[in-house]
């Protein structure tokens, strides 16, 4: 009686290929719709965090200037911005940081970024601390980490918000050049 139930065999049968088969395809769909929108949305997410660390260093370069030197009116430019002709002075991320943190007590920002969202550095230029209208701007290269397709001069306007090669660009209290659906200040 014992050897009888050891030796019965099974009555189950395993998957037909094609039902195999099936799955597989089911699975490929599933996956060939998820990847892009998945890859879309990391994109998006560097934008947004480059984007939201420009402003938070603008506004807070924008009030180390306007407490030690005085800035002229943020945002009264309405013609293009050559970045480089316009803010000839190259900051480096530590030059910028020295001037942020005034004194251990009195400081602009607990943090200068140093790179955007794509793990690219930062271009931070102003004008000098001697110019008369003097001006500061922030730029990320996006992406491909090269001068985006609309570049100097940049117009000021937003741009398609999944042209993830477009620079991001902030200048004298506003942004210059960001993606679309970003707020503008």
């Amino acid at each position: 009686m014992r050897f009888a139930t050891l030796s019965r065999r099974s009555t189950k049968q395993g998957f037909t290929l094609i039902e195999l088969l099936i799955v597989v395809a089911i699975v490929g769909i599933i996956a060939a719709i998820l990847i892009p929108n998945l890859l879309d949305s990391l994109q998006k997410a560097k934008q947004k965090r480059t984007v939201g660390d420009i402003r938070d260093l603008g506004v807070a370069w924008f009030s180390w200037m306007t407490d030690q030197i005085s800035a002229a009116a943020a945002g009264s430019s309405t013609r293009k911005l050559d970045f480089e002709q316009d803010l000839p002075v190259t900051l480096t991320q530590q030059d910028l940081e020295k001037m942020l943190y005034v004194s251990s007590t009195m400081f602009y920002i607990q943090e200068v970024p140093s790179r955007d969202g794509w793990g690219r550095n930062y271009d931070f230029r102003w004008t000098g601390p001697n110019a008369a209208d003097m001006m500061i701007g922030i730029r990320s290269y996006g992406r491909d980490g090269q001068v985006g397709p609309t570049s100097n001069p940049y117009p000021i306007e937003p741009f398609v918000a999944s042209s993830y090669d477009e620079d991001i660009v902030w200048a004298d209290g506003y942004f210059i050049r960001y993606p679309a659906g970003a707020k503008a200040q």
